[in-house]
């Protein structure tokens, strides 16, 4: 396959800007629209960090702005003062009416639902983009049914035959053969359990895909599981809107557990640390993306968004699993932990945060080639 030029500089910097600002504001919407919803009081709507480049403050006192880094943003709430979240004491002697619009004064469950509002809706946006996807351009589907076995690969080797029509794999209900290729294609070298009916009966077969190394049209090196079979046949299908959202839904919820078992894989040391990526490969593929057109940005641009959702339900201090872990204490012991407690916690899970965000962008250097260049 000829590799395909790298596009420019400016087309990266522009598609990652474009990608990542798009779905921040998608994020911190969700918390904005479930603040205001129950009547809490949101200061400012921020897509970036740093020193503001331009912004303006609405009716209801939000200022909405702009920040000069693009890696996040943030929406503040009133009486907000500490990285925990932990309002000044003072705040307790406003009259209640004001003390109603504050977010700390708010039931456990309205502040629970406000900070799990920005992960959902970056799930729900990954589901409309698909979902437009499929009515736009069409659904490639393919039944779960080998049409060819190839000579000396692992599928020979464990006795797979053409016309077997395959039931799950890894415990996973296959419903196309796409759907087989992804869990294969996440477990190179690890045996995994396929269930396939030859003839009308059901038949267990035990097969470990081959691990091989291969590259896309930009010369990106990546990992992946290979069984050596064939489809049948392909057909591009183009969805009705409730057809689509149903599968838009589908292909989102596959695509999430393949980030959770990705995740378990690289944290038990089935997956090599250097395969993550951080915010240089984001932009990279973003350029990459854009450079093959519309179509090939949605599909990344909705790729991110679920892992910009999934990302943020992990039990991290600074992040909304985080926060949500917290709630989910405060509701079993009936009272909310020491502030002194929780401020550690979200030191603690910033440190991990600044710490992981290095490391990635370290391997995300590496993979650019810059340490070779530097010791050359």
């Amino acid at each position: 396959m000829e590799t395909l030029a790298q596009p420019g500089l400016g087309l990266t910097i522009l598609s990652f800007v474009l990608v990542i600002g798009v779905l921040v504001f998608v994020h911190e919407y969700g918390h904005y629209g479930m603040a205001r919803l129950f009547g809490i009081r949101v200061e400012t709507f921020s897509v970036g960090f740093g020193r503001p480049l331009f912004g303006w403050t609405d009716r209801r006192g939000t200022r909405w702005q702009l920040g000069w880094l693009p890696l996040g943003g943030y929406a503040k709430f009133a009486g907000d003062m500490t990285p925990a979240s932990q309002p000044d004491p003072a705040l307790a002697a406003l009259p209640e009416a004001e003390r109603a619009q504050l977010f700390q004064f708010r039931p456990l469950w309205q502040r629970a639902l406000v900070v799990a509002a920005g992960p959902a809706i970056n799930f729900l946006f990954a589901i409309l983009l698909f979902a437009g996807f499929f009515m736009t351009f069409g659904q490639q589907v393919t039944p779960p049914v080998i049409g060819q076995v190839v000579a000396g690969t692992p599928a020979e080797e464990a006795g797979l035959r053409a016309g077997d029509r395959v039931l799950s794999v890894d415990g996973r209900a296959i419903r196309r053969f796409e759907d087989m290729t992804h869990v294969i294609a996440i477990n190179p070298g690890q045996p995994v359990e396929m269930v396939v009916d030859r003839g009308g009966v059901p038949q267990t077969i035990s097969v470990t895909p081959r691990v091989v190394l291969e590259q896309d049209r930009f010369g990106n090196a990546y990992r992946r599981g290979l069984l050596g079979v064939q489809s049948a046949e392909v057909e591009l299908v183009r969805r009705g809107p409730l057809a689509a959202l149903w599968h838009g839904t589908a292909e989102t919820w596959n695509t999430t557990r393949m980030m959770a078992d990705t995740l378990v894989q690289v944290v038990t040391g089935r997956r090599a640390l250097d395969e993550l990526g951080g915010p240089i490969k984001i932009a990279q593929f973003s350029g990459q993306s854009a450079s093959l057109g519309l179509a090939a940005l949605v599909s990344f641009m909705a790729l991110i968004s679920i892992n910009l959702g999934f990302i943020n339900l992990l039990p991290i201090p600074m992040l909304d699993g985080g926060h949500l872990f917290l709630y989910a204490i405060e509701a079993m012991r009936r009272q909310p932990l020491h502030p002194r407690i929780q401020e550690l916690a979200f030191v603690s899970g910033f440190a991990l945060l600044i710490s992981l965000m290095l490391f990635l962008t370290w391997n995300d250097l590496a993979s650019v080639g810059l340490w070779d260049r530097l010791a050359n």
